[in-house]
């Protein structure tokens, strides 16, 4: 064993100085990792906020609760929606209109025609002939774009143009 103490005590400087560049090293370390706790630290208080010591086992039941609410809202109102859409589709959408002179010895464009469509193009087409001494409003239904009744040049313009206009979506 006095031989070991002996061996040492003729390196005890380099012992020393290995230790304490040892010593620096681990204070290093230390530091590092102090640096490291207190970053998770910060973004561990970031993440608990506003728990008010509620368990986090809890706050996310709670929040998982309210996205079944929201997926339940955006069922209904996806239902609320094709309802509407299926009675919009049924509104008028498509309407065109066209002023003319019925007759030639009566001045200005008081006959007209309107077509009034849904999206299916169902609707009617409403006609008003002003005459001198008489005037006759007419309508004729419409059914997908066709009528049973014949239609003047102006009532067979209003409908085409009416059909080529696109539906309100």
């Amino acid at each position: 064993m006095n031989d070991i103490i002996q061996m040492i005590s003729g390196y005890e400087h380099y012992i020393l100085i290995g230790l304490l560049i040892m010593i620096i090293i681990l204070s290093i370390v230390v530091f590092i990792l102090l640096r490291a706790v207190n970053k998770i630290e910060t973004r561990y208080r970031k993440f608990m906020r506003g728990v008010n010591n509620k368990n986090l086992e809890e706050l996310i039941i709670s929040y998982l609760d309210k996205v079944d609410e929201v997926k339940s809202d955006s069922k209904k109102l996806k239902e609320i929606y094709n309802n509407l859409d299926n009675r919009v589709k049924n509104c008028v959408q498509k309407m065109s209109i066209i002023r003319y002179r019925a007759f030639e010895d009566v001045g200005s464009d008081l006959s007209f025609s309107i077509a009034l469509l849904d999206d299916n193009n169902d609707g009617a087409i409403i006609t008003g002939i002003f005459g001198r001494h008489e005037s006759t409003t007419y309508a004729k239904p419409i059914d997908k774009g066709i009528s049973r009744y014949d239609l003047s040049e102006e009532e067979q313009q209003v409908l085409e143009d009416a059909m080529n206009k696109k539906s309100v979506k």
